[in-house]
């Protein structure tokens, strides 16, 4: 959630900011009216309440004294102010319903170092990593590879679900298992993670905390528990581990020595996205069920880009180590997502797309998150602050399993694994049937 304090002293900046995110700054003014409206009702609250508390008073005053006409005379003054404090009450929650409502649909303002742009055209490349695999044969898609080696059975996972969801079998389902411990152990043996197994559902709260709510309300998953319909809609199956996990602490007052937070969670996601029903019954690009290991960090703002920096290598890493060509990528303000202040994509090369793949999204989103959970830290000697909440993939497994496959085929058929991998899966080789 934004700053209104922010907003109310820098209105200019704000419709600036908000238009970079590719809104109407018109929205700062709707904001600011809105706001106004409800400061001046809680004004006019105090003030009757301030005029109601002095009447009680004095008719406590008048019927000690005796003078009961006169104390009646007050109450029925007190009776009227508290009919004009019930309105305004009322009043009350009407405005700040409008003004939440709104507010919680702007996104975060951009970092001034990310590049302003309505959209990915305007991203900016910072790095390529590695080389791109050379292939004395024509080099198969992932598909192909998963069919012939018996990896997923396409078909039968839309049988199973619909379209977008898939079936790993034999040394596909290894493969997926073996990459999954592999990312664990190195995010919290090497990168310093404590690792978190939540739940895979999470309330309404959890969405909205991260930013995921109201906006993204229509790509969601929502749960209903049995016949129940009066449950549908308050748990919803996770979009990500960033959900659970960033909510952690939502609602406490943690202490200056308990930051940084960095944790780490396997899960699967969830993303019933607008205009998926037409995903292919084939294929791993775009799925509504897919594995990631996500990173979290919690951390003071004053480190919150350098923890940004650490993170981004984290996820790096993972691909350094299996070997894979890949590139970095700073995402513009109009590509960035909903609660991002600013966003490194990482794009792995897929040899048999000939494209590359997103596998992970590294953003860090300053307060917004935290003031969105009301999650703060206590500095010594000082009020509670906000703290600034990162996110990261490292990394979304599907995507990964994709350029694996691809990257390490051979002529015969087979699949080499990658040396670091081979311990987790027990073999060098999947084999050519």
């Amino acid at each position: 959630m934004l700053d209104i304090k922010f907003i109310r002293q820098e209105p200019e900046l704000s419709r600036k900011k908000l238009e970079e995110r590719g809104e109407s700054p018109k929205l700062i003014e709707e904001l600011l009216g809105l706001d106004e409206s409800r400061r001046a009702i809680v004004t006019e609250l105090e003030q009757l309440q301030a005029k109601l508390n002095a009447s009680s008073k004095e008719i406590g005053m008048l019927m000690g004294k005796g003078e009961k006409e006169k104390a009646e005379e007050k109450k029925s003054e007190t009776r009227e102010l508290g009919d004009k404090i019930d309105g305004l009450n009322h009043r009350k929650s009407e405005s700040e319903e409008a003004f939440n409502a709104l507010i919680l649909t702007l996104p975060n303002f951009a970092h001034e170092s990310v590049p302003v742009g309505p959209d990915e055209s305007f991203n900016k490349e910072i790095k390529i990593e590695g080389e791109k695999p050379n292939f004395d044969f024509k080099p198969q898609g992932h598909i192909d590879i998963c069919e012939s080696l018996e990896l997923i059975d396409f078909e039968r996972g839309a049988k199973l679900a619909g379209s977008g969801f898939l079936l790993y079998i034999g040394w596909g389902a290894r493969l997926e298992r073996a990459l999954i411990q592999f990312l664990l152990d190195l995010h919290v043996k090497e990168h310093g993670y404590t690792e978190v197994s939540p739940p895979f559902m999470v309330q309404s709260e959890c969405m909205e905390g991260v930013g995921q709510f109201p906006k993204f309300l229509d790509q969601a998953y929502a749960i209903q528990e049995g016949l129940d319909s009066n449950t549908l809609g308050k748990r919803y199956l996770i979009p990500t581990a960033e959900a659970p996990v960033a909510n952690m602490h939502r609602g406490e007052i943690l202490h200056e020595s308990d930051l940084p937070k960095r944790y780490c969670a396997y899960s699967p996601c969830f993303r019933a996205e607008a205009g998926a029903a037409g995903v292919a019954t084939r294929g791993m690009i775009r799925v509504h069920q897919f594995d990631k290991v996500e990173l979290i960090k919690v951390v003071k703002p004053e480190n919150g880009y350098e923890e940004l920096e650490k993170m981004l290598q984290n996820a790096e890493k993972v691909l350094q180590l299996l070997g894979l060509h890949y590139r970095v990528i700073t995402l513009s303000s109009g590509d960035m997502g909903f609660a991002a202040a600013k966003t490194y994509d990482i794009e792995v090369w897929a040899p048999g797309q000939g494209d590359y793949l997103e596998v992970s999204s590294v953003s860090n989103t300053e307060d917004f998150q935290s003031r969105r959970m009301k999650l703060r830290y206590k500095p010594d000697g000082g009020g509670p602050k906000f703290p600034h909440i990162l996110n990261g993939s490292g990394v979304a497994l599907a995507r990964l399993f994709v350029a694996l496959l691809e990257t390490y085929q051979q002529v015969d058929g087979s699949v080499k694994i990658p040396k670091l991998l081979q311990p987790y899966l027990h073999t060098d080789v999947i084999p050519a049937p």
